[in-house]
């Protein structure tokens, strides 16, 4: 009995939980300086996140904060910036600008960089006033 114990003990350790993709499914700009708006639907990590005009995920923008490196998620502190960048943009409006990354492109896989501002704020600038230390990649 305990060899079978300890056999669905090794096969539970081994076992790994699929990856859940993001629901971020609307059609990305393609150069630099494209402005869109919406709410904030969907936060992913701490420097993700989805816009949408609409409730349904085919129409939503997935961004990845040009101005902002969050940690990782599975980094210390991602988590922690997930959450601040939940609580300071999740169902809120924001006005997004495609801008080219550090490798100049304006698609990062598959999310645009842009920045992204509330009220006039960018949201790295608010990560970073509400203490969400960088260190991503």
């Amino acid at each position: 009995m305990s060899g079978r114990l300890l056999l669905l003990a090794a096969a539970a350790l081994c076992y790994t939980a699929p990856a859940h993709a993001d629901p971020c499914e609307g059609t990305l700009p393609t150069r630099a300086g494209v402005q869109f708006s919406g709410i904030v639907r969907y936060v992913g990590d701490g420097d993700g996140l989805c816009v949408g005009r609409t409730a349904d995920p085919n129409e939503w923008i997935e961004v990845r904060l040009v101005d902002f490196n969050a940690p990782e998620l599975h980094t210390p502190g991602g988590p922690a910036a997930k959450t601040t960048l939940e609580h300071l943009a999740l169902q809120r409006k924001v006005i997004c600008t495609s801008e080219r990354g550090r490798s100049g492109r304006v698609r990062s896989f598959d999310r645009v960089i842009a920045r992204c501002r509330i009220g006039g704020a960018s949201l790295g600038d608010l990560l970073r006033q509400a203490g969400v230390a960088e260190g991503g990649n």
